[in-house]
């Protein structure tokens, strides 16, 4: 490239610096952040709290999360002609009887990606046997959905709404010759309790964990 003075000389660009993240990756051991561990379950539990999305909202794929990596892996493609009703997942930093967090069935609007995280409020308990085993499942709105955030209780919600979540878990395993019983709806209260119980048992579970 010729310069007004007369000399010559070669543009030059520097080469990219590493990403430290990539760069420290290459040098040592590092652990990923886990969604069930890391993740704050948030200040307004157990009322409103963050729940991490296994499942969208008119999947048929049954998503869940691997426990040893804190990955979203692929469980099954249902047997059943059917698709979840509304985003599925659970609320980080608890756990139930079964070992597992607890699970949420979140109503909003629009279908969210697996491994997301948003904010929701407890409307509700669905207390389902799943072969034999209590698997409850707290029913919440999106608290950051404008259409959805000022639901407070199932009772606000139209029986078709209700009977439709119902006839789901009812139905999706029958083809798999599994059975699933679902109880009656309880309202935000018992669902309130139900997150606050598990929040309990997750904090024992640490501390069990941090004496071995």
């Amino acid at each position: 490239m010729s310069m007004e003075n007369g000399d010559s000389s070669t543009e030059t660009r520097q080469a990219p610096r590493l990403n430290e993240r990539i760069l420290s990756s290459m040098s040592r051991r590092t652990v990923a952040a886990h969604p069930w561990h890391d993740l704050e379950i948030g200040p307004g539990a157990p009322a409103v709290f963050n729940v991490v999305v296994e499942i969208t909202k008119g999947s048929k794929v049954k998503y869940e999360l691997d426990k040893k990596s804190g990955l979203i892996k692929v469980d099954r493609v249902l047997y059943s002609s059917v698709v979840y009703p509304h985003n599925y997942g659970f609320i980080p930093r608890t756990i139930c009887e079964d070992s597992d967090p607890i699970d949420v069935l979140v109503l909003m609007q629009e279908p969210v990606l697996p491994g997301s995280f948003l904010r929701a409020r407890a409307i509700g308990l669905m207390p389902m046997i799943d072969q034999g085993e209590k698997d409850d499942k707290i029913i919440a709105v999106c608290a950051d959905d404008p259409e959805y955030r000022h639901y407070n209780d199932l009772n606000e919600l139209s029986p078709h709404r209700l009977a439709e979540i119902r006839r789901f878990f009812e139905d999706y395993k029958k083809n798999e010759n599994k059975e699933v019983a679902v109880n009656e709806f309880l309202p935000a209260n018992a669902a309130r309790e139900a997150i606050q119980y598990s929040m309990d048992l997750y904090a024992q579970y640490i501390l069990q964990s941090l004496r071995q």
